[in-house]
């Protein structure tokens, strides 16, 4: 039983080690966009949204049980509409169409 313990708390110290940057770009890969453009995209976001928020967004690959890997912007964007909250819209939007123009 402590064996369990010890191997839960060493779990939880080497997640806590990611920064929010990090665990949204894995989000954002999760839900089916290119590494660069994800990557520029958590640059951005995890300055303008609350922790929250990006956690919200961890939620998108779960909808509509569809192979997130082959999601386009927009239609990742759609995804993003369905959580109703328009400032992770408006984020998500400015930073997909920015990110996009630089890939």
């Amino acid at each position: 039983m402590k064996r369990i313990a010890l191997v839960g708390i060493a779990l939880l110290t080497l997640s806590a080690c990611a920064t929010p940057e990090t665990r949204v770009r894995t989000a954002l890969m999760n839900a089916g966009l290119s590494k660069p453009i994800a990557a520029c995209m958590a640059d951005r976001m995890v300055d303008r949204l609350s922790l929250i928020q990006l956690n919200k967004l961890n939620g998108l690959k779960k909808l509509r049980g569809q192979d997130m890997r082959k999601v386009t912007v927009e239609e990742f964007l759609r995804r993003t509409r369905a959580l109703q909250d328009p400032e992770i819209l408006g984020v998500t939007t400015s930073s997909g169409l920015i990110c996009a123009v630089k890939a």
